[in-house]
């Protein structure tokens, strides 16, 4: 098979979910330098986006909400959200607040236990980090984001290599399975790997939207044994996470959340 049709076979096997090199190769008839070739050529066409032992689709790129537009999308949800991520934490827990309207909700009602350290790098959630029993707050330093009042950067990044939490509770504009949380920009995937790398115990709380969800191109993988915090109470909107072992907290069924 000559290179160029064969590229195209391969660009049209991960469209159709083949995205492992291990898989490719055994499709392909293969060697894995050829697989490995072949992905990056497609990646530098921005075609894919590869991803660890693999690629992906790009997807279609979907502009980014506003803060204010995010703060006031499923409030209910995220305040229901909030307090089942409440239950995961214990008085005195070192914790670890990603960016984003999801997790300023968490921050909402994190003076109901005593003695939390919360770092984070969530400007729109100070407010409500004002009165912790007992506690303190950590602000990462770096350049702000303004979209989502969040700082990030060199400066952020080298913060979190000097310290470590028992708990991090992430956002994100989608999380699949397989591949992570998908972001907008890669310092902000990056800045969330770093804080996963620094944490014992990852939460990724998401509402139903975003469960499958691909809009962007930037991925954070996500490490063994995570723990999803949904309202998404549908078995097939679940599944694939059940199938990668991802322990799954959701809320009592509704109808807008069976999908």
């Amino acid at each position: 098979m000559k290179v160029a049709r064969r590229r195209q076979a391969m660009l049209d096997a991960v469209l159709s979910g083949l995205t492992d090199v291990d898989t490719l190769c055994a499709h392909f008839g293969v060697s894995e330098a050829t697989v490995r070739r072949d992905l990056g050529a497609l990646a530098e066409q921005g075609l894919i986006v590869r991803t660890y032992g693999g690629a992906a689709h790009v997807g279609l790129r979907e502009p980014e909400l506003t803060l204010a537009q995010r703060q006031s999308c499923h409030e209910d949800i995220k305040a229901h959200l909030a307090a089942l991520a409440l239950e995961q934490i214990n008085d005195n827990d070192t914790l670890l607040l990603d960016g984003g309207t999801t997790t300023a909700a968490l921050a909402a009602v994190l003076h109901q236990r005593r003695g939390l350290h919360v770092i984070t790098n969530n400007l729109a959630a100070l407010s409500a980090l004002e009165h912790l029993p007992e506690g303190r707050v950590t602000i990462l330093g770096g350049e702000l984001r303004p979209s989502s009042m969040t700082t990030m950067g060199p400066a952020a990044q080298a913060m979190l290599t000097r310290l470590s939490v028992d708990r991090v509770f992430m956002s994100a504009d989608g999380v699949t399975a397989d591949l992570g949380l998908c972001e907008a920009s890669p310092e902000q995937a990056w800045l969330k790997e770093l804080m996963i790398q620094r944490s014992a115990r990852c939460y990724v709380i998401a509402d139903h939207t975003k469960l499958g969800r691909t809009s962007q191109q930037h991925w954070t993988p996500l490490p063994a044994g995570w723990t999803l915090i949904t309202d998404a109470s549908n078995e097939q909107m679940l599944a694939s996470f059940y199938q990668h072992n991802v322990h799954v907290l959701s809320l009592p069924s509704s109808p807008e959340s069976q999908g």
